[in-house]
């Protein structure tokens, strides 16, 4: 059984819009960052976006001022807004939830793939 479901993918053309969304309901822990990543055909896995429980954010320098993640502390839910979209954003995007206490643990979720065409 997979922890994090993400969901929100698809097609679109350059310049629109998908908002990606990711279920962490199977983790009964408090969750202490969640972030969005991203792996295209053939390349390695990158950071996209991250948020701590806090609300702090970090973002990779090709999705500045274009993406925006936040999260539902309550519900257990981490989005990914995805504005302005480009042919190199194209990847599977995963969820991932990082957990310290009660004990240290990362989880992964199968993925969903967005596609944007030229």
């Amino acid at each position: 059984q997979v922890p994090l479901v993400e969901s929100g993918g698809g097609l679109v053309q350059t310049g629109g819009s998908l908002r990606l969304s990711c279920a962490a309901s199977g983790i009964i822990f408090s969750i202490n960052a969640m972030g969005w990543y991203r792996q295209a055909s053939g390349k390695q896995r990158e950071l996209v976006a991250e948020i701590t429980r806090g609300g702090s954010t970090n973002y990779a320098d090709s999705v500045k001022g274009r993406f925006t993640i936040s999260r539902d502390n309550a519900k257990n839910m981490v989005y990914l807004q995805m504005n302005g979209l480009k042919p190199d954003d194209t990847a599977v995007y995963y969820c991932n939830a990082n957990l310290v206490v009660p004990f240290k643990a990362n989880y992964w979720g199968q993925g969903t793939q967005v596609t944007v065409s030229s």
